[in-house]
């Protein structure tokens, strides 16, 4: 058989030469990593600016990726603001969880929905929406079906994971977002975006484990360990849930704040041995909130027979505990994983119901890095908040 091209006789040509010009004429791909690289194309969508770290200094720089493409399910929003969360600046520092950089971080994310795939029904463009820590997970386990997707073995963190299509996510330190429509909430329009935000981790941090003992037969005695981000969440919370509130603090610094401030009933200086002896056997829980390395047989003895003692606060170091401090008072020590999508929207819905409000400082994204200095040093009341939408993110 003879193949004439460009009046040339390839009858004498071996065949995989006559395969391969076959090919280059079919425009087909021969490199395998072409054709990787032009699926991954196809699968591309909006180009964004991010602010991202690129190692384990954790300096946040802009840095433009693309989003994936809007899929049926799908919700492209813009972002408005974006809380700043203690387990933020761990990630970017490469303390818990090994990074993949460049890493864009943020999982208290708010903004303004732009463009939604053909399948979403329940939000519409220009609607208010949030995101929380995850944006997605197997859906299909027992604890997806049960509303816990937060501990879902396959679940996808909103940074620093690897979605199903094999892109990276990237966080809410960013300009616009894309996210199946089950890890988005709406929030209410008598909630200002900038309170919202925090509440997304934080609140819902707090929220999840004491929805417990929110209608509890008897007044509950709490203890928030920790007064930051999450603690103060915690007291606001628990207070509104008509709990008696201690604040345990390593100082005295912020007692002023708690009593009078927040509406905590009682303050105790962990380092002070008078107030914690009076304190002892005096708490139904404990909500530890701190998140970095602490001795947990301190506390332990301020519970009550059966008290629980509940871990939020992501350390970066194991913490240890005595087992007879459990035994013998018949006590639990137990943890609590931010909150799925339902309670989310619960602590949203429970915010504006109760018409609490969040003690937030507001900064740009070129404060950012500042911000983080500020947070390691415990100099903040009691979350700082992005304002993205209002920031130059080319800087």
């Amino acid at each position: 058989m003879t193949f004439v091209m460009s009046k040339i006789s390839y009858s004498k040509v071996p065949l995989a030469a006559i395969i391969k010009a076959l090919l280059k004429l079919s425009y087909l791909p021969i490199n395998p990593c072409s054709s990787h690289r032009l699926k991954q194309a196809n699968m591309e969508g909006k180009r964004v600016i991010g602010w991202a770290a690129r190692d384990p200094s954790g300096h946040l720089s802009p840095f433009s990726f693309s989003l994936r493409k809007v899929e049926p399910e799908d919700v492209l929003f813009k972002v408005l603001y974006c809380g700043m969360d203690h387990t933020d600046l761990h990630q970017i520092r490469r303390e818990i969880h090994p990074p993949t950089y460049p890493l864009v971080p943020g999982h208290e994310v708010v903004g303004e929905v732009m463009e939604l795939g053909s399948k979403v029904k329940k939000f519409k463009v220009g609607d208010i929406v949030g995101v929380g820590g995850l944006l997605g997970s197997c859906g299909e386990c027992f604890c997806c079906i049960s509303n816990m997707e937060n501990y879902c073995n396959g679940r996808i963190p909103t940074y620093n994971g690897i979605y199903k299509d094999g892109s990276p996510t990237q966080g809410g330190y960013s300009s616009a977002m894309v996210v199946h429509q089950k890890f988005v909430i709406k929030i209410p329009a008598n909630l200002a975006p900038e309170q919202a935000a925090p509440l997304l981790c934080a609140g819902v941090t707090a929220y999840s484990p004491l929805k417990q003992f929110r209608n509890s037969c008897k007044v509950m005695r709490a203890g928030i360990l920790g007064l930051g981000g999450v603690g103060h969440f915690g007291v606001l919370i628990a207070k509104a849930m008509g709990h008696h509130v201690t604040v345990i603090s390593s100082s005295d610094k912020k007692r002023v704040e708690a009593l009078e401030h927040l509406g905590a009933d009682d303050y105790v200086v962990s380092s002070n041995v008078a107030e914690m002896e009076r304190a002892s056997n005096s708490l139904d829980y404990i909500l530890d909130t701190v998140p970095v390395f602490h001795p947990l047989n301190s506390y332990i003895p301020l519970l009550k027979i059966d008290g629980k003692l509940i871990l939020v606060g992501a350390a970066s170091k194991p913490l240890q505990v005595d087992a007879l401090e459990l035994i013998l008072g018949k006590k639990t020590l137990t943890g609590s994983f931010i909150g799925s999508v339902k309670e989310t929207q619960e602590v949203v819905d429970f915010w504006v119901e109760k018409g609490l409000k969040s003690m937030i400082e507001v900064v740009k994204m070129d404060y950012v890095n500042k911000a983080f200095e500020r947070m390691e040093g415990n100099d903040v009341r009691y979350r700082f908040v992005l304002d993205v939408a209002g920031s130059n993110l080319e800087e």
